[in-house]
């Protein structure tokens, strides 16, 4: 009899995406021989964890919590720890703990190819992702040899609705059962209070945006004018908190809005797209109009909150950025890019290097071949089909990422070495 994959490992994970995928794949694993535990941090984490008896709550201080750690990893001879981005305190010590006793981790995040994969990667993630010091001429080698025939970039996001659903019953659960848990504190600065309201307005508030949205977009679309696409990203995301060099997005817009005055030619517009998720915790649209009036360039600078990216990006001249991933659709499409943050895709053949002024003047443009081969790359190791919060889209994923969790080699190593296995790389229909 063939020995079980996961017979002498032993998992524990931290917190993960709203929703029930964490505690789906921990069912996997354990099928396939592994021990596996939990640990949370609130009523949220608790309620959507089903096992009771591998439930391990944190009640503590976060001063406590290194120390905690440390004893839990010993404790119960964990092997692997499992968690949903690298940079919230909780995940951060942890991470530093683990390092130190030689454990494997294992890295989840939403997909550097949005909207129908997911990021898996180990030890690090976005500014901490191995992408970071791979060139493409690296990926080029380790890709011979392999033809994979790459899907376009999808126009839509597969599951928000779902995103948004489990949002909200999770601060729900915090929100009005957290007593176990009286030392908790969220990892962002709003209070659980008040992401449970943002999240409550914005799932009511969905048709109304949807019909602004529509309404703008028609109108920039029948303007007939040139436009430069800025992609916002959420100001509390930790990609913009521990990767930009900005400490908030209004320093963003002001230097965006300052270069597209000095650069680009009268007739030129500039676009902010909001982020799918913006909650409106941050005044984006009155930031802008106040800026844009500040650098003389009023009329010319228009907000679009949320929504489909593809409507407006198949039109634009160019892009900017800080590091949103979005922008992966815009170099697929051969955009000339120009972005500020640390970002796994800033390699010098697709991003521009250009000063903002000149890039809006003449923006260069991406070696399109470049950037395809390493997107092959990307699909080939880290990007993993399907979703964490439609069901549909959750099983999908499943599929895959058990088998590459219980691998010895991560993604990339995988490829490098030769052992990496076959990919399903399929279009979801919602």
């Amino acid at each position: 009899m063939l020995k079980a994959l996961g017979v002498g490992k032993t998992f524990l994970f931290l917190q993960g995406p709203h929703g029930p995928f964490f505690d789906a794949l921990g069912s996997m694993l354990r099928s396939a021989g592994a021990q596996v535990w939990r640990v949370g941090f609130n009523r949220g984490d608790e309620a959507f964890w089903s096992d009771g008896r591998t439930y391990i709550p944190f009640v503590g201080h976060q001063s406590e919590w290194r120390r905690d750690i440390s004893s839990i990893l010993t404790d119960k001879g964990v092997t692997d720890i499992v968690l949903y981005g690298d940079t919230r305190f909780v995940h951060a010590e942890a991470i530093r703990v683990a390092r130190d006793m030689q454990l494997r981790i294992h890295v989840f995040e939403e997909g550097y190819l949005r909207p129908y994969w997911c990021t898996y990667e180990r030890d690090g993630s976005n500014g901490n992702s191995k992408l970071m010091d791979k060139s493409v001429q690296q990926m080029r080698v380790e890709l011979e040899g392999l033809d994979l025939d790459l899907p376009d970039a999808p126009a839509r996001w597969g599951d928000m609705r779902q995103h948004m659903f489990y949002g909200a019953i999770y601060h729900a659960f915090v929100l009005l059962w957290n007593r176990r848990y009286r030392n908790f504190r969220p990892h962002r600065a709003l209070s659980v209070r008040g992401e449970f309201k943002l999240y409550v307005k914005r799932l009511f508030s969905t048709p109304a945006r949807a019909g602004l949205r529509f309404a703008l977009t028609r109108r920039i679309k029948r303007g007939g004018y040139p436009f430069h696409l800025a992609l916002l990203q959420l100001e509390h995301d930790s990609s913009f908190i521990e990767h930009s060099p900005f400490a908030s997005m209004e320093e963003f817009l002001s230097i965006v809005i300052e270069g597209f005055a000095k650069g680009a030619p009268p007739h030129h517009r500039l676009i902010f797209k909001g982020h799918p998720l913006e909650d409106g915790r941050t005044p984006l649209r009155q930031q802008i109009a106040d800026l844009s009036r500040r650098f003389g360039v009023e009329g010319r600078v228009h907000y679009v909150p949320g929504g489909k990216l593809a409507t407006l990006l198949n039109h634009a001249r160019t892009a900017v950025t800080v590091n949103s991933t979005a922008a992966q659709q815009a170099l697929w499409r051969g955009l000339p890019l120009k972005a500020f943050g640390a970002a796994v895709y800033d390699k010098p053949e697709f991003v521009s290097e250009q000063p903002l002024a000149e890039f809006f003047a003449n923006p260069a443009r991406p070696d399109s071949r470049a950037y395809r081969d390493y997107r092959h790359y990307l699909l080939e190791t880290s990007q993993i089909t399907g979703g964490y919060y439609s069901q549909r889209a959750r099983q999908q994923l499943l599929r895959q990422v058990a088998d590459m969790i219980l691998a010895k080699d991560d993604p990339y190593d995988a490829l490098s070495n030769g052992n990496a296995a076959p990919r399903q790389q399929l279009r979801l229909v919602n």
